[in-house]
């Protein structure tokens, strides 16, 4: 049995500045059969709001709830543990944790910050490490699909510099973590053995998703895809479909 569905989208819902073929219509016949929809992204160089009215554009209207993404568990963990944050992120992101109270205790939150990403930022960013900050992770990923249609280096690979260097652990906010699934999924009182994944990411958005103890996790051969991808994580996909329009034949066929 579905009664949930979370999607990934970049590569999944959109390609760029296009829109994947048939998006919109496999959104639409979603909702038609009843099933609410979560999307989770691990995009940290857009404000939430800006992704909402990007997907407006493409002709996906998503509502502010229905959308999760890592910057918003981080600003909600900020808030909770009392710190002030350190920001490495992209300047398009930095709105998103306006108005937050002051605190002497800090944390330092790593996002895929672009050309940001320089020997002085990520030096302050170590020290501020090495002398005791909290370490937030926006997103674990390793490569994106970029505008030029090759892969390019996400926030991972920064992440695990600044492990190795500090010899401290990243608090992982985004995808793969169980919380972030747990927290798109109760927002729509869906139990995580009802619950169907899709992505382009074989290690974050379908062996994550899995280990999170998701039912489903359907892979599309869309956006970052590389042949191959299937075999490269565990656990492996449910199953790997051409795109999101085949993703939704196979959860309307399955989701009773």
């Amino acid at each position: 049995m579905i009664s949930g569905v979370l999607l990934d989208l970049a590569g999944v819902l959109y390609d760029g500045d296009e829109p994947v073929p048939g998006a919109a219509d496999a959104v639409a016949r979603l909702r038609a059969c009843g099933l609410p929809i979560r999307f989770v992204s691990n995009t940290t160089r857009s404000s939430k709001r800006s992704v909402v009215t990007r997907l407006g554009t493409l002709g996906l209207a998503v509502t502010d709830d229905e959308l999760f993404t890592p910057a918003q568990a981080a600003r909600a963990w900020l808030h909770e543990h009392d710190r002030s944050p350190h920001l490495l992120i992209h300047p398009d992101l930095v709105p998103e944790f306006d108005g937050l109270v002051k605190s002497a205790r800090k944390a330092i939150v790593v996002g895929d910050a672009g050309d940001a990403f320089d020997y002085r930022s990520l030096n302050q960013a170590f020290r501020a490490l090495v002398d005791g900050a909290d370490f937030l992770a926006l997103a674990p990923n390793r490569a994106f699909k970029d505008a030029d249609g090759k892969l390019s280096l996400d926030a991972g690979p920064f992440v695990a510099a600044l492990e190795f260097a500090s010899q401290r652990q990243a608090i992982v906010l985004g995808k793969p973590t169980q919380a972030f699934f747990d927290a798109a999924l109760g927002s729509m009182n869906c139990p995580r053995a009802e619950a169907v994944m899709v992505g382009d990411d074989a290690e974050t958005d379908i062996a994550g998703a899995l280990r999170a103890g998701l039912a489903h996790a359907l892979l599309v051969r869309t956006g970052k895809y590389r042949n191959g991808d299937e075999s490269r994580f565990k656990p492996a996909p449910t199953a790997i479909v051409e795109d999101i329009s085949g993703a939704a034949d196979w959860i309307i066929a399955a989701r009773s």
